[in-house]
């Protein structure tokens, strides 16, 4: 099935602010043949988004972040996630452009190199977002403190840890949202083998 088996019949907005509600009136083809009746879906609308996770080869460090999330506010342990550099893609921008902009302003890093690891719907049940998610080569070496921008009230700490620990946070449960439980996960199979492409040669611990 394509687009065109999907008829949008009406299409109004409910809420326009940073994100957008819309309520869509439509019918779309059934397996079994014919369209299926006019239903109605709301969905929350907003631009895609770039996110890396930072790390540092020659150290064997991951850079991340922590910040407050309303979404998690009667999380047990408090509405702070351990998450990874993120930003909303604006127009004429490229998910790459925002990737390396966002590590600046969240976490003080550059970054010199991108791999893509993933693009991927964050939950196409209620919203069209796509997250473009990437490892950013970086260099760890004084990487802390608080960061983020003042006008957008962001209050983001940055993480240090060492890739053994980052990587203990998926099973720890401390990695309890989708971008940076899929970016470790990732991480966790291709670590080596990055360690090896961007250092050039075969990795050996660090110490």
């Amino acid at each position: 099935m394509s687009n065109r088996d999907l008829e949008i019949i009406e299409r109004r907005v409910c809420y326009q602010g940073f994100y957008r509600l819309e309520s869509l009136r439509l019918s779309h083809r059934l397996f079994g043949g014919g369209m299926s009746p006019p239903i109605v879906r709301e969905v929350i609308e907003k631009s895609d988004v770039a996110a890396v996770l930072l790390y540092d080869p020659a150290r064997d460090e991951v850079v991340m972040i922590e910040q407050f999330r309303v979404g998690a506010r009667s999380d047990p342990r408090g509405p702070w996630l351990i998450e990874v550099v993120a930003g909303l893609i604006e127009t004429g921008e490229t998910p790459e452009d925002v990737a390396r902009r966002e590590a600046i302003e969240e976490a003080g890093c550059t970054v010199s190199e991108l791999l893509p690891i993933s693009t991927f719907y964050t939950s196409p049940a209620k919203t069209s977002q796509r997250i473009h998610l990437f490892l950013g080569r970086t260099d760890s070496a004084g990487a802390g403190g608080i960061h983020g921008l003042a006008e957008e009230g962001e209050d983001i700490r940055v993480l240090c840890l060492p890739a053994e620990e980052a990587l203990a946070l998926v099973e720890q449960g401390r990695a309890d949202s989708a971008w940076p439980l899929i970016a470790l996960l990732w991480f966790a199979g291709h670590r080596e083998r990055t360690r090896q492409l961007w250092l050039g040669t075969a990795a050996s611990p660090a110490g």
